[in-house]
């Protein structure tokens, strides 16, 4: 089985598979107004970094379709207003703001006489070219990393960054598919990663379909299997990374790195060119959403908390540059050390 596709923009309509449901429902549902696309990035229903600038990109276009009709001047005042709005919905994927960015510089070079279907017709453009461009990295990620892989290789993953964080592939996963389709055997260990269960839910839903060898496990038996030799590599997503390396990813990350280190294991982070953030200059700086508390009181709809209990609740941690083995990028094995290695690939 393939990857699995996570949104699809067809006759100027949005649609993405709700996260949310998986694994009881695999659900198609369509996104048909702007405040729709914000709801379904800040709920999580589309979640990833690359797929989440993508999905904004199409949101622009979910936004403006109305006003085709328009005059020009009104057109834009409803394209920013709805670049504005999406760019509230999550602060610490840079991704969103790459592709919201990429959309407002559409109109900013087409000339003031354009016309409101012609301006449309040029976001179109940009974000289906958004789309490609990220296919296209995933794959390059995946043959880039697949050598990483070898026969019995034993992989731990933490959190989703599959073809439902992106639009189709992956990043840490897209190293995995590209060595199954080389016709490795290997085994990946993907941890739950409390408190949404996006390992549990998500990439071990995503693996087992694609028939590749995956085993659940809870967080906090990682350090076991690495004492036990079981793990023989640590393949991560991004969701942004700064111009000296510290990494900004799901909650918990910071601590398998560190687990990792103990046991001499090497930790990668799989990222697409655009989820390197060279204007942060360090994870110090970098936003880190912060989300409700019944996240954590709740496992679904069932309270296993009480009710009042002060919860710390942050959705990412920073993983700190020295940590990290090398970068899995769509340019390549990126090695340290990062703050010379990632000025020179991304200037």
């Amino acid at each position: 089985m393939a990857p699995v596709s996570t949104l699809r923009w067809e006759d100027q309509h949005l649609h993405i598979l709700d996260q949310t449901l998986l694994p009881a429902q695999a659900k198609i549902i369509e996104l048909a107004s702007v405040e729709a696309v914000w709801e379904a990035i800040k709920s999580l229903r589309v979640r990833g970094a690359p797929a989440i600038g993508v999905c904004a990109a199409y949101g622009v276009l979910v936004g403006t379709r109305d006003y085709r009709d328009k005059d020009s001047t009104e057109f834009r005042k409803r394209a920013e207003d709805s670049i504005t709005y999406l760019a509230t919905s999550r602060p610490t994927a840079v991704n969103l703001f790459y592709a919201l960015d990429r959309m407002r510089a559409v109109l900013k070079r087409l000339p003031e006489e354009t016309s409101a279907a012609d301006c449309f017709a040029a976001l179109e453009a940009e974000a289906d070219s958004l789309y490609a461009a990220d296919v296209a990295m995933c794959r390059a990620i995946g043959e880039c990393g697949a050598a990483l892989i070898r026969e019995g290789t034993g992989v731990l993953t933490h959190c989703n960054a599959g073809g439902l964080a992106t639009t189709g592939y992956g990043t840490a996963l897209a190293p995995l598919y590209a060595a199954h389709e080389q016709g490795r055997r290997f085994q990946v260990y993907a941890d739950e990663t409390r408190p949404l269960l996006q390992g549990a839910r998500l990439t071990a839903w995503e693996l087992h379909n694609a028939g590749i060898n995956v085993t659940l496990i809870c967080d906090s038996m990682a350090a076991v299997l690495m004492r036990d030799q079981k793990i023989h590599a640590v393949i991560v997503g991004a969701d942004r990374i700064a111009a000296n390396g510290d990494t900004a990813n799901k909650i918990g990350t910071y601590g398998v790195a560190v687990l990792a280190q103990k046991h001499a294991i090497p930790f990668y982070v799989a990222a697409p060119s655009s989820t390197f953030d060279m204007d942060t200059p360090r994870g110090g700086l970098i936003p880190i959403e912060f989300r409700d508390s019944d996240e954590i009181r709740k496992a679904g709809t069932v309270q296993i908390a009480p009710p009042t209990v002060p919860v710390y609740n942050p959705a990412f941690d920073v993983t700190p540059s020295d940590l990290i083995a090398a970068f899995i990028t769509d340019k390549g094995l990126l090695y340290p050390p990062f703050d010379t290695t990632l000025r020179r690939v991304f200037p």
